[in-house]
């Protein structure tokens, strides 16, 4: 397989609440819309070359996924988004494996989990 492109899809079951999300309150920005406006869909940047796709209609709230999304300081946005109302499912927490992770969850309740690498974190050294 010669994969050129790729990008995570996801069909909320509010197509407005997901968008505030992930622009407005997230503040992800767009690589580029489609569609009529009744029924826009709106492809996110992720960082790092990663890319997903809000449009569409879900009947039922998406499972079994989870957005993973390196941020600079975690704390902060964890502060930061805990007083916009997001549900924090869990709050900062530095991980056995050395990462700093907080966990929210987007409109349908899809986790999202805010992760930063500490100063002192292997990931933050050349490896070659």
């Amino acid at each position: 397989m010669d994969v050129l492109s790729s990008r995570l899809l996801l069909r909320p079951t509010d197509p407005d609440a997901s968008h505030a999300f992930y622009a407005g309150t997230l503040g992800l920005a767009v690589h580029r819309e489609f569609g009529p406006p009744e029924h826009r869909g709106v492809v996110y940047f992720l960082g790092g070359g990663g890319l997903l796709e809000v449009s569409g209609r879900g009947d039922t709230a998406p499972a079994g996924m989870s957005l993973w999304l390196q941020v600079r300081d975690v704390h902060a946005e964890h502060d930061r988004l805990a007083a916009l109302g997001v549900p924090v499912t869990r709050g900062p927490v530095r991980e056995p494996w050395g990462l700093v992770e907080c966990w929210v969850a987007d409109p349908d309740g899809v986790p999202v989990v805010l992760v930063e690498v500490p100063a002192d974190h292997p990931l933050r050294r050349d490896q070659r």
